[in-house]
């Protein structure tokens, strides 16, 4: 398959763009990021046309590679006209990452990226993606292993970190004088947006922040006495979705943190609201968490229902 969208460039990048991975030359610095479900085929086409100066495929599993999925194979499809462009491949296991890296370095991409960045719960769950930046050890064994197999470039996509809690909140004075001036203040929606302290300046950071545990570092910097969390059950349960579900009513720190070990809340779901009230609560015998659902007319906690958390 080929096209000509290399002439059909909106305009000419100057040359004192131009840089290089290795020794792939990239034509400018901007660079499309690989993303699961969207960077594939027809989108980099579209990227390309509109001057991307590197593109990055959606990420492949290395494990899938190996097992000759068909539907894998599809993923790894490129279009000449898109050069320079860089593969990406998950996984944790480095004897398999690196057979696999040498078995494909003849398919047409010009750069091996390695995701230690995903934070999608089934990848999060099979120890690939982020949980790698847990294990510097196993990152060099996966990285010393791939390069010594190919002589295509390699690089390695990660994250700020794997944890997604916040460190602190930027509008603290803010929202503190609101609330202490008695107005209701809608604060870290969605979690927030994360940015880094560099040179006395705030940059945004690649990074996502969990919109439970934000919530809780902000009952906490306003020294609350209680957080209510709003979900869309009536109240945390054991055994969730089986027959033998049990919902609870109350809890206390250390049964919350045994529940979790044994992994009865849902990652993505109930997990990060039991850990804000755990960080929440703390030591503290007067602070307490709700976690519950509101009034079908959404204009209240819905009276007597709820898992009331305590020390």
């Amino acid at each position: 398959m080929s096209s000509n969208l290399d002439s059909k460039l909106r305009y000419e990048l100057p040359k004192e763009m131009k840089w290089k991975i290795g020794n792939v030359e990239i034509p400018n610095r901007f660079v499309l990021a690989p993303m699961a479900g969207v960077t594939d085929l027809a989108f980099r086409r579209l990227c390309k046309e509109q001057g991307a100066g590197l593109l990055c495929m959606e990420m492949i599993s290395a494990k899938a590679i190996s097992y000759k999925n068909k539907n894998t194979r599809a993923l790894m499809e490129i279009d000449p006209v898109e050069h320079p462009i860089s593969m990406q491949l998950f996984g944790s296991e480095p004897e398999l990452m690196a057979e696999v890296a040498k078995e494909i370095e003849e398919e047409p991409f010009d750069i091996l990226d390695i995701n230690m960045g995903c934070p999608v719960p089934k990848v999060v769950n099979n120890g690939e993606g982020s949980p790698l930046l847990k294990n510097p050890e196993l990152i060099v064994k996966i990285v010393k292993s791939i390069s010594s197999a190919i002589q295509k470039p390699l690089t390695v996509k990660v994250r700020i970190g794997f944890e997604n809690e916040p460190v602190d909140i930027v509008e603290m004075d803010a929202i503190r004088a609101l609330t202490d001036a008695d107005q209701i203040v809608v604060a870290c929606g969605g979690g927030g947006i994360p940015v880094l302290s560099q040179d006395n300046h705030l940059k945004g950071a690649s990074a996502v922040i969990e919109k439970d545990l934000a919530a809780g570092k902000l009952a906490e910097l306003l020294e609350a006495d209680m957080l209510v969390i709003l979900t869309s059950v009536d109240n945390v349960c054991l055994d969730y979705g089986t027959e033998n579900e049990r919902p609870l009513s109350s809890m206390t720190v250390a049964e919350a943190k045994k529940y979790m070990e044994q992994g009865q809340f849902g990652e993505g779901d109930m997990q990060p609201k039991i850990q804000a009230a755990i960080d929440f609560i703390g030591d503290s015998a007067i602070r307490s968490v709700l976690i519950t659902k509101l009034h079908v007319d959404g204009s209240q906690v819905t009276p007597g229902m709820g898992t009331m958390i305590t020390k």
